[in-house]
């Protein structure tokens, strides 16, 4: 039986399915679209920190964010199932997957948001989740973000240190494709505002 906190080979991956999941694609805060007709001048970004449901929170109230979805990347499994990924057996991440305008916000500053919004330093678990569902990510869509990133972990872990808290594990990949959850699951905490959110950061700030 696989360990919830152990990541598997793509040969141990279930297979999927060919249908995308059907959801609204419409943001439940901002209106905005969350796949089709997006503003083609917006950047994207994908971060995994734990639970989505309050990460994805994190940055849909961020000036300069247009709009934010929940989803599940980094894995193996085509098209898997909120139930799948759970099982340990898609290689999945739970992701969320940001767009915004860098005329209002840098990358650089979602990356501080990232950094402090969660402990990047549990492996496959985030608080009381455990998992590698739940493991810390950043997964980027040009060589520029991949360096700032690299840079952003690098200096983050020296604030870490100095305060006596153990290595990074947080992984920093090129962005491989990107599948929605479950209508459910998109824009939980504005739809179940009293629901489950159990990120928490380390109280150390990146600056």
């Amino acid at each position: 039986m696989l360990k919830q906190a152990q990541m598997i080979e793509k040969d141990q991956a279930l297979a999927g399915r060919p249908e995308a999941m059907t959801i609204s694609g419409v943001h439940f805060v901002s209106g905005h679209p969350l796949k089709e007709n997006v503003p083609e001048n917006l950047a994207k970004a994908m971060f995994g920190m734990g639970c989505f449901w309050g990460a994805e929170k994190k940055f849909w109230q961020v000036a300069g964010v247009y709009s934010t979805a929940v989803g599940y990347s980094a894995g193996f499994t085509e098209n898997p199932s909120y139930e799948e990924v759970c099982s340990g057996f898609t290689g999945h991440n739970e992701v969320v997957l940001v767009f915004f305008d860098e005329g209002i916000i840098s990358f650089q500053n979602l990356l501080k948001l990232f950094w402090e919004a969660h402990n990047p330093t549990q492996g496959f678990r985030q608080g009381n989740d455990v998992g590698s569902q739940y493991r810390s990510g950043i997964y980027t869509y040009s060589q520029e973000q991949q360096e700032m990133a690299e840079l952003s972990k690098s200096h983050y872990q020296e604030q870490l240190s100095a305060r006596q808290f153990s290595e990074i594990t947080t992984e920093i990949k090129i962005a491989s494709e990107f599948y929605y959850a479950e209508e459910y699951h998109q824009q939980y905490l504005a739809k179940n505002p009293l629901g489950y959110c159990g990120l928490g950061g380390t109280d150390v700030s990146y600056s």
